[in-house]
């Protein structure tokens, strides 16, 4: 509702300020909501279906990101933009008294002992801050690289005309909420073969990695095809999500994926003011920036998104270090065993000298 409320307000403002604030209330209305649907699904399903259930959500909700592209288009031919937002103020209240109305409340078991885990429990957990540069610095620079910054790049370096235009942020759109598809139900399948989701997050950290440099480097391919890898990794969200309901109890995955979460809008903000600010110091040519400018700006995001990668596998080349000196009885079931909190259950193996005259 406060979502609807923002964009209410967004479609009926005459000032800059109003305009900021109804915008700020569509972005914490949506982001609450995001936490919410999140938080609903730990509770409903079971621990194997999670990362699917998120793949599922996320794909429906990127559908407004499908909506806000040529249907778009097409419907303010028709209707102004502040029509627009009306409606959308009215889809969205509209969906939100759906749901609390027929939406049933989860019975939840009290615990027979209060739980003191707190949102602090999340901030300790060394795992937390593994994941979260990684993380950020890769879907929020999808995020604003797709909601902003693509635009730019397709008309002033690509060339592209209005219509083109439109047309390829539409198949971006879809490729995104498609991602979000791919990425739930791949999860789903191949955790059966013992396969961790950390292994997806850097797999999809690399993708993003390389469809940025073919973009700065101007490598001769379509530009639908990195700009589609971008468009792919901004649903990675769902194997971040899947990743943090490892890594915490039902009781604080909610607040753990809100903080990861406000990690993600936070740099996907930090990454549009900054890209932007490097733009500005080009002069523009017949309203045209020089390439190199977007090549600086997208390659300083290429090298913070190194840095948190390399952070992230730390743990990983340490254990490769050790590897030669080490029996494998004695290496960690997962490379990422950063700071365990005391919430969490903690598994040992104990390894036993060996008595040549023991019966077993």
């Amino acid at each position: 509702m406060v979502a609807a409320a923002g964009a209410g307000l967004f479609a009926m403002s005459t000032d800059f300020p109003a305009l900021l604030l109804g915008r700020a209330m569509i972005g914490l209305g949506v982001a609450a909501s995001l936490t919410a649907g999140l938080k609903a699904i730990v509770l409903w399903f079971p621990k194997e279906r999670v990362a699917l259930m998120n793949g599922y959500m996320v794909m429906l909700g990127s559908l407004g990101a499908v909506t806000a592209t040529a249907p778009a288009e097409q419907l303010l031919a028709w209707i102004s933009w502040r029509q627009l937002f009306v409606l959308l103020a009215a889809v969205t209240g509209a969906t939100a008294a759906l749901i609390y109305v027929l939406v049933p409340d989860r019975a939840i078991a009290l615990p027979t002992s209060p739980s003191h885990s707190t949102l602090k429990d999340v901030f300790r957990d060394g795992r937390f801050w593994r994941i979260a540069p990684l993380s950020a610095t890769c879907i929020g620079s999808a995020w604003s690289l797709q909601g902003l910054w693509a635009s730019s790049w397709l008309t002033e370096v690509e060339g592209l005309d209005r219509a083109n235009l439109v047309q390829q942020l539409f198949i971006m759109s879809v490729v995104l909420s498609g991602g979000a598809w791919l990425f739930g139900t791949g999860l789903h399948l191949i955790r059966r073969r013992r396969i961790r989701a950390e292994t997806v997050l850097v797999a999809a950290a690399v993708l993003l990695i390389a469809a940025e440099l073919v973009l700065i480097l101007r490598a001769p391919l379509p530009s639908i095809m990195p700009w589609s890898t971008i468009a792919i990794v901004g649903a990675a969200t769902v194997v971040s999500f899947a990743v943090i309901s490892d890594y915490f109890p039902t009781e604080l995955v909610g607040r753990a994926n809100g903080a990861l979460n406000v990690l993600h809008f936070g740099w996907a903000f930090q990454a549009q003011y900054v890209t932007g600010l490097i733009l500005e110091h080009w002069s523009t040519n017949d309203g045209q920036r020089p390439v190199m400018a977007y090549q600086i700006a997208f390659g300083l995001n290429v090298a913070v998104q190194i840095v948190a990668l390399a952070w992230f596998a730390l743990p990983w080349m340490r254990s490769l270090i050790r590897w030669p000196g080490s029996s494998p009885l004695s290496m960690p079931v997962t490379t990422f065993d950063g700071i365990q909190p005391e919430i969490m259950n903690k598994q040992t193996a104990l390894l036993m000298p060996v008595d040549d005259d023991a019966q077993w």
